[in-house]
């Protein structure tokens, strides 16, 4: 893997803010990387992204997600202030003090900053410092500019149901990437390097395989669409690291379950198998209870397959998160392995 590259490219598709359903920009970023391979992509009427990489045979679809966690205005405040409500599973104690960009529908963005409503430890009533932060309760978005009032936030362009994206604060020290969402810009990143170095070394897929950037997994529904021939469906998701887990940040995690159901047993050896052979660093890991991906929409939603999820142990998923290059590196040669 062309590790330069790679982080490259990464940093480009975290540049990108993709909240759940603001997928137009993101979308074309990606039809521009696989239209310069010559590849012909097609697009989901709902948003998202279906390229065919070639081979012949028992179809492979694998899967990565380009959207991410963020939040939607949901009322001004009289005091100018403003309360958000979640897109996905983002929680306001991950993102207190993070800085945001409000994209109006006509004045372009706006900047803010995410703070408590008593924002200064000096003169926070006895015990409300101690209270959690919530959306619901204590948690709103300063915008950076002279508002005294609703009106004056209105004057910006912002108006309840605009996206609102955290910066990402992306930074890579001795082998380690430390961003919000690599999950799951990370995998797409890793798809178009694969790509990049197979098309460069004329490399052909073992069987005809399908790539999948859906851009709604993190409210569920990702997967629910997929090649009609498709007979294997892998998802290459974060493996979440933790007490009870196997998962490392330097090696992929090939996952036996999540919250919803077992991946199947079948798969999963084949996996290992592949593994093996590529010399992958790998463990096998449990991932629950409050994880899913997009390989169980597509079998909620009746399709006879056989599927299977993978990829690099994270730390802190769904906050600022962070990984090992040589995770990304193990997750790479697993996806070239399935590929070949």
């Amino acid at each position: 893997m062309n590790k330069e590259r790679y982080l490259e490219t990464l940093k480009e598709l975290l540049s990108i803010d993709s909240a759940t359903g603001q997928y137009h920009e993101v979308q074309d970023y990606l039809l521009k990387q696989f239209k310069d391979l010559c590849y012909e992509p097609e697009t989901l009427h709902k948003g998202g992204v279906i390229v065919c990489i070639g081979g012949e045979g028992n179809p492979l679809c694998i899967t990565a997600h380009a959207d991410t966690l963020g939040f939607m205005v949901r009322h001004i405040n009289d005091d100018g202030t403003i309360k958000v409500i979640n897109v996905g599973g983002i929680y306001a104690y991950n993102c207190e003090q993070e800085n945001v960009r409000i994209h109006t529908r006509e004045k372009g963005i706006v900047t803010g900053t995410v703070r408590r409503k008593i924002s200064s430890v000096h003169v926070a009533p006895e015990g409300k410092w101690d209270e959690i932060p919530d959306f619901e309760k204590n948690v709103i978005v300063c915008v950076d500019a002279d508002v005294k009032n609703a009106e004056d936030v209105r004057a910006l362009g912002i108006e309840v149901g605009d996206y609102i994206n955290l910066d990402t604060r992306f930074d890579y020290q001795n082998g380690y990437i430390k961003s919000r969402f690599l999950d799951d810009k990370a995998m797409v990143a890793i798809m178009i390097e694969a790509l990049r170095t197979m098309k460069e070394e004329g490399v052909t897929p073992g069987r005809k395989v399908y790539l999948h950037i859906p851009m709604y997994e993190e409210i569920g529904h990702g997967g629910s669409f997929i090649p009609e021939d498709t007979k294997d469906f892998i998802a290459m998701d974060i493996a979440c690291t933790g007490p009870e887990q196997t998962s490392h940040e330097k090696k992929v995690s090939i996952f036996c379950k999540d919250s919803r159901f077992p991946y199947h047993a079948d798969i999963i050896n084949e996996m290992i198998v592949d593994s093996k052979a590529a010399g992958v660093d790998y463990v096998c890991d449990i991932l629950t209870p409050h994880y899913g991906t997009d390989a169980d929409p597509a079998l909620v939603a009746g399709y006879d397959i056989r599927h299977g999820a993978f990829g690099p142990g994270i730390l802190s998923s769904h906050g600022y998160e962070r990984t090992h290059i040589e995770g990304i590196e193990n997750t790479y040669k697993l996806f070239v392995q399935l590929v070949s």
